[in-house]
């Protein structure tokens, strides 16, 4: 067994071989390093635009958090449940991740409210991951700390997974 710690989350995941992408935050494979030569890298110094897009992201993340833990709860449909569950787990990764940049006294103040419709639900959760994808390839492009740039193109395609997914589920309960 070996040890390796994600370098976008820095959660650490035990197993026989780095897996296809980190289990909490979704980054992908090559983020995945042996837990010997892993190193905090978040104390970074941000500008006063990393800075917003962070504080707007943490916010978007814990709401797409609750969202998600709403619908987890309220969902008739056991897949689609547990669909929220996993993405609820990841979306509440992401803030951790963006809580580590940002270092915030307190977290912003979110309210969500949610319906058991699945094609609704499925739709806002298509729209919401269609907004984080936009916000983060803006935050990429204009952050100049390369950390910065690292961690939002590395969330950004975790989320674009999380839209092919609402997108796949959408297809297949289109009819239902």
């Amino acid at each position: 067994m070996r040890i390796y710690v994600c370098r976008i989350c820095g959660e650490v995941y035990i197993g026989e071989a780095i897996p296809p992408s980190c289990p909490f935050c979704g980054a992908e494979k090559r983020f995945m390093v042996l837990g010997q030569v892993w190193q905090d890298e978040n104390n970074v110094e941000l500008t006063e635009v990393s800075r917003k897009n962070l504080e707007e992201s943490l916010k978007l993340e814990i709401s797409n958090t609750k969202f998600y833990n709403c619908l987890e709860n309220v969902s008739s449909q056991t897949e689609i449940a547990k669909m929220f569950k996993g993405l609820r787990k990841v979306e509440n990764e992401h803030a951790s991740v963006f809580r580590k940049l940002l270092k915030p006294e307190k977290d912003p103040e979110v309210e969500e409210v949610c319906v058991d419709e699945a094609i609704v639900s499925l739709k806002d959760s298509k729209a919401r991951e269609e907004r984080a994808i936009n916000l983060y390839a803006q935050a990429a492009q204009e952050a100049t700390e390369p950390r910065i740039k690292e961690v939002f193109l590395a969330i950004m395609k975790a989320e674009k997974d999380h839209l092919i997914l609402a997108e796949e589920m959408l297809e297949k309960y289109k009819d239902k």
